[in-house]
């Protein structure tokens, strides 16, 4: 016999906890599907111009925040002539140790990724170019250390000789930085061979020859292009880092991070030209203040400039004999201030900054050398404070005196009162002990003859007796 049948309600009430039991299944089941992973977006950051402290500092800053945000990829989109050896291999080190890759893309078309870009791209996870870009031109220099004939340092030394100790010197950076290439290349599975040709002999590739020779991963026309050719890609990665990652780049959301206030300060504060003019406004500023107590505002503003003018050279490679000299320019010009010599040391003082200023900076890379018409300007305008200070100083000299003895001789004074060859006369408007040998009553006009110690000898004013000139 056939059992009881369901009631209508509760064959309803079965059907919708069957319907929420698969509707629920579906959600966990897209939410552990591969395509989930196209919710990780993409970090773009653009590295424009030279390589300092600033772009250093804006990658690393790059590469924390797509940790905190769980992207799956950053992409450096580079366009530098060089840089500065401790930015980049701060970069590159930032690069190393993220659990995010990083695809550096030489972009856009005309670009290139020269010297220090070219250590940056072996460095990424991805190396990407545009067409029409190049490579390479990675020799590392100094100033002070140029290489005769145009060639490179390691060429131009005579092989198994010390010929000097400039050529030892140009050798063994090209040796680390050819050692530093080398780690990379094999680190990323590159060309090893053509990344130490790169160094040592300042060679470039196009990109379509960089592809070929294995340089680069891939060429791509822009950024939306290089993410559709990397969608699907296995990176490698320590497993400390999370091991292998496979991209989904094609419809994943991009992410510009655009520069902040934070990253155009350091840009600016980190130019040589207007650490070196902070510098010297600073010292004029302090030494204006020293000299005019109480003024305040020149203090401060020289004050704040000076810290300025420190924090942005602190950054920056410093040739420590132009620093000394632009030190020992600026001594030159407080001996000048309190100690006048009539210009002497003024003119050795704006010779000292000229010459130091131009060997500021141990670098010869682009961007980060003082032009000489900014040069030229300090030495002007420091040239126009030695002549208003000696200006000011000789004027001072002409001044008549005004107050001491040699004021007081020959000086007029009225007699207050005289009792046996001693008594007290007003002289310039202060009461003084006099001394005559003469009889003298009060109100009698006298002249002072001589000064002796606090006393004062004096005669009559109508006699024309010379004045003596003693002062003791």
């Amino acid at each position: 016999m056939a059992g009881p049948r369901r009631s209508t309600p509760q064959r309803r009430a079965a059907w919708i906890a069957c319907c929420c039991s698969a509707l629920l299944a579906a959600a966990l089941a897209l939410a552990q599907a591969p395509g989930a992973a196209t919710t990780a977006p993409v970090l773009v950051v653009r590295i424009d111009g030279a390589i300092g402290p600033a772009a250093a500092d804006r990658v690393t800053r790059a590469l924390d925040r797509a940790t905190h945000d769980r992207a799956q990829l950053v992409v450096l989109e580079m366009d530098t002539p060089g840089g500065l050896d401790t930015a980049m291999r701060s970069i590159i080190k930032a690069i190393l140790a993220s659990p995010v890759p990083v695809a550096t893309f030489v972009a856009p078309q005309g670009a290139r990724a020269a010297s220090a870009g070219t250590y940056i791209l072996y460095a990424s996870h991805v190396a990407a170019m545009a067409p029409a870009t190049n490579l390479g031109a990675a020799t590392p220099i100094a100033i002070g250390m140029p290489t005769p004939g145009g060639e490179s340092p390691a060429a131009s030394a005579p092989a198994g000789k010390g010929a000097s100790d400039h050529d030892t010197l140009a050798a063994k950076r090209v040796n680390d930085a050819s050692a530093y290439m080398r780690a990379l290349a094999q680190l990323r599975g590159r060309d090893a061979a053509w990344g130490e040709q790169a160094v040592r002999e300042a060679v470039s590739l196009p990109a379509a020859d960089a592809l070929q020779r294995k340089v680069i991963d891939l060429v791509a026309n822009d950024v939306p292009d290089l993410l559709r050719r990397l969608d699907g890609r296995v990176i490698q990665r320590d497993a400390s880092q999370g091991g292998p990652l496979t991209l989904a780049t094609a419809q994943a959301p991009v992410v510009a991070l655009e520069v902040d206030w934070r990253d155009k300060l350091l840009t600016v504060i980190s130019d040589p030209s207007l650490a070196l003019v902070l510098m010297m406004v600073g010292v004029y500023g302090l030494l204006f203040e020293f000299m005019n107590p109480g003024t305040v505002a020149p203090g401060v503003i020289g004050g704040v400039s000076l810290l300025l003018a420190m924090w942005g050279l602190q950054m920056l490679p410093i040739n420590y004999a132009g620093l000394g000299l632009i030190l020992l320019g600026i001594a030159f010009f407080v001996g000048e201030a309190f100690v006048p010599s009539y210009g002497v040391l003024g003119i050795g003082g704006v010779a000292a900054v000229a010459f130091g200023a131009l060997l500021l900076i141990d670098s010869e890379i682009p961007g980060f050398g003082i032009p000489w018409p900014v040069v030229a300007a300090v030495a002007v305008v420091s040239g126009a404070v030695i002549v208003g200070v000696v200006g000011m100083a000789a004027r001072a000299r002409r001044r008549p005196v005004v107050s001491g003895a040699a004021v007081l001789l020959g000086a007029a004074g009225t007699m207050i009162e005289f009792n046996s060859g001693e008594g007290w006369a007003q002289v310039n408007g202060e009461r003084w002990r006099v001394r005559c040998p003469q009889p003298l009553r009060a109100g009698e006009r006298v002249r002072v003859v001589r000064i002796d110690a606090l006393t004062l000898d004096v005669s009559p004013a109508t006699e024309a007796s010379p004045l003596q000139g003693a002062v003791r």
